[in-house]
């Protein structure tokens, strides 16, 4: 992938969440909410401070994250859907025992 974010911003790939039927029922793809759940694919160098510095990022390629329903921008490249948002959209890093 050929995609560099800048300042403070975060390209994030969708975790498809594992189908699940409830009832025999099955939902179709269009009806479906797209997953709040994803991961990091690239970060920017951070936020500008007063002095003219970057702030170092807290998120690294690889994190595993949530987000808000409507938190970034939707871009398609290479034939992948990502998210660009901000580092401050990010509600959570999902972390393994």
């Amino acid at each position: 992938m050929n995609i560099r974010p800048l300042y403070d911003r975060i390209v994030v790939k969708r975790v498809e969440e594992q189908e699940q039927v409830q009832g025999g029922i099955i939902i179709p793809d269009t009806a479906k909410e797209k997953p709040q759940e994803g991961e990091v694919v690239a970060v920017g160098k951070g936020k500008r401070n007063d002095k003219g510095e970057f702030a170092a990022m807290e998120l690294a390629a690889g994190d595993r994250i949530l987000f808000g329903k409507y938190s970034g921008s939707d871009i398609k490249l290479d034939g992948q859907e990502y998210l660009i948002m901000r580092e401050d959209e990010v509600l959570a890093v999902i972390t393994k025992k």
